[in-house]
């Protein structure tokens, strides 16, 4: 229990549900305001608009927080522009001289879960104006509201300096393959060309049906991949190894919005919605790894409704192939980013189970 007394929402601060506009006041053109429909929109602190509104019907404000009030409940953004917002969101702002906007901010992350369950049992996760007006809020002395954002603002900006940075060192290994070997589709250094059926051995053969009977007494035993590490349990093969496993089918085939190729070492399960290569000594599997993850995929994928990559078109894909022992100096580059990597989840998870206490302990009174 906080020290500090609790308010309800209405007493310190106005609440605005959405309305959506007709649709034909909706458009791509940039007329009108913003229009903010749901989480969807939203980004790490500010929403991104992909639709404007001629004649919005609920405006919010510069500041006025954004929080998402159907499917899901409880994310929050703060829009930065005049806008219009649909039912999917609550305009929320802070009576001045009360509590601090960015305070308030800080409540809603901190029971973001506590305010998801308020939505759950109707037919889709959804909370309403009471739902929201009666949430109670430790609300200390404004002087004390003002320490507290300090403290939490200079974790806050920790984190997401250590976000920062995490994002450009994933960006280092598609940079250094370019710096050692070139763009892989006009390969400017003139590497010579191979099949990629013959610079690893497919072990797609090995995969065996199993036994209903036999699908549960397996999980868990060991790591288990496919196309996206999804369990399905139809073909599988446990491998003892390092091998290259390549997603076999899947929209991100096309889309690539994650990695189609990665490594795996010791005792995996693998089903039949990927691929799996091993070292047969003509190129390293972290050479062909990030090559895969590079190309376009579309002249060797067939399938439209599920896009698939089978194993003749696979082992036909043409590419590039430096000197071995170049890729493995690659290899071993990569070797030392992933480290890097490794170093920077952990102090990243720091930082964030740090941010998370000081945000309990703020709405405690500890602060």
């Amino acid at each position: 229990m906080s020290r500090w007394p609790q308010k309800k929402l209405f007493e310190i601060a106005q609440v605005m549900m959405g309305q959506s506009p007709p649709g034909e006041t909706y458009n791509a053109r940039g007329e009108g305001l913003p229009f903010f429909q749901g989480k969807a929109e939203f980004g790490d602190v500010y929403p991104t608009p992909g639709k404007w509104c001629s004649e919005p019907l609920k405006i919010a404000e510069p500041g006025d927080i954004l929080l998402s009030v159907r499917a899901p409940v409880g994310p929050t953004n703060i829009v930065h522009v005049k806008s219009c917002i649909g039912r999917g969101l609550a305009a929320i702002r802070a009576n001045q001289g009360l509590i601090l906007p960015s305070l308030l901010l800080y409540f809603f992350k901190a029971y973001e879960q506590s305010i998801a369950q308020l939505g759950v049992g109707s037919t889709f996760n959804a909370i309403g104006k009471d739902d929201i007006g009666n949430l109670e809020i430790p609300v200390p002395p404004l002087s004390h509201q003002e320490q507290i954002v300090g403290i939490l603002n200079e974790s806050d900006h920790l984190r997401r300096l250590r976000a920062e940075t995490d994002r450009r060192t994933a960006e280092l290994i598609p940079a250094l393959f370019h710096e050692m070997f070139g763009d892989p589709k006009s390969n400017p250094l003139a590497w010579p060309i191979r099949e990629f059926g013959e610079l690893g051995s497919n072990e797609d053969g090995k995969r065996v049906p199993v036994r209903e009977s036999d699908r549960e007494l397996r999980k868990g035993s060991y790591p288990y991949y496919g196309a996206s590490g999804i369990i399905d349990w139809i073909d599988e093969y446990l491998f003892d190894g390092t091998a290259l496993l390549v997603a076999e089918d899947g929209a991100n085939l096309l889309a690539r919005s994650t990695p189609i190729a990665f490594l795996a070492t010791g005792k995996f399960w693998v089903n039949n919605h990927a691929h799996v290569i091993t070292d047969n000594g003509e190129a390293d599997l972290i050479y062909l790894c990030e090559f895969l993850n590079q190309i376009e995929l579309k002249d060797f994928v067939t399938g439209s409704a599920q896009p698939k990559l089978n194993q003749a078109n696979l082992n036909c894909i043409g590419v590039p192939t430096p000197p071995l022992a170049l890729q493995r100096l690659f290899a071993a580059r990569i070797a030392e980013i992933r480290t890097m990597e490794d170093e920077q989840a952990s102090s990243r998870q720091h930082l964030n189970d740090l941010f998370q206490s000081l945000l309990h302990r703020a709405f405690q009174g500890e602060l």
